[in-house]
């Protein structure tokens, strides 16, 4: 990478260094690289630490940089396609390359802004089924999945408390609803230490965050709140909303 001093140019200069950056990455760097520390690319480029941090930043919200627990800062390989809300990922265990792992439930009071959406009082407990997607062994997102009691009522005859039976016997229940209809958010937001950690990323990194509501029965049966990788997914949807709720 050149020695370049940055001229006075119009956009902020964390801008306009991070534009001369991906010009570097396309001509100098091939995917897994790592880059040079942050000393020394701020002494190259005649920047600030924190001009340079900016750059960086923006890069990685891009998916063009990959900050690495213990590695450091690498390029990025090109987003791949991840499918969103089609009935090939709906709330069962799947076999092949990009399967749905169940992890574990418990009983749990949801957010806020969940309670909402499921129209419950804010107190009220549910299932919550916690989920990781995987492809080509590679974690791509966490997911939380609430469930309301009057969803499974068949769980009330199941003792175990938690844990994956438990999880397992809650999706089991879910098959017997039907999908009337769903609705889903996405936004940009930063990963949580836990999502971090089953993401394998920094805490603070960027992530995409997909709020899906399934109605059945003429309620919102379900909502979930998947976090996915931002640095490597491209989110794609597709017109899948009169497929069965736990069809698979």
């Amino acid at each position: 990478m050149g020695t370049t001093q940055l001229e006075s140019v119009p956009e902020p200069k964390y801008w306009h260094l991070k534009t001369v950056l991906s010009d570097a990455l396309d001509s100098e760097f091939a995917v897994g690289e790592i880059l040079p520390n942050e000393r020394e690319l701020a002494a190259r480029f005649g920047v600030a630490r924190a001009t340079l941090r900016q750059a960086l930043e923006q890069l990685e919200l891009e998916g063009r940089l990959q900050r690495r627990r213990g590695v450091g800062t690498t390029v990025a390989p090109p987003r791949v396609g991840v499918a969103v809300g089609d009935y090939a990922h709906g709330w069962t265990d799947t076999s092949g390359e990009d399967t749905w792992q169940t992890v574990d439930s418990t009983e749990a009071v949801p957010p806020a802004e969940v309670a909402r959406l499921l129209e419950l009082d804010p107190d009220t407990p549910v299932h919550r089924v916690r989920r990781t997607r995987m492809s080509h062994g590679q974690p791509l997102a966490a997911e939380l999945l609430y469930v309301p009691a009057e969803s499974v009522p068949g769980l009330a005859a199941i003792d175990t408390p938690s844990g994956l039976a438990r999880a397992r016997a809650v999706l089991r229940e879910l098959r017997r609803l039907e999908l009337e209809g769903r609705e889903q958010t996405v936004e940009l937001g930063s990963a949580r230490a836990d999502d971090a950690k089953e993401l394998d990323r920094l805490p603070g990194a960027p992530v995409l965050l997909v709020t899906t509501r399934y109605v059945a029965e003429g309620r919102t049966a379900a909502v979930a709140v998947a976090t996915y990788r931002a640095d490597t997914c491209r989110l794609t949807f597709g017109d899948a909303a009169g497929e069965e709720l736990l069809a698979g």
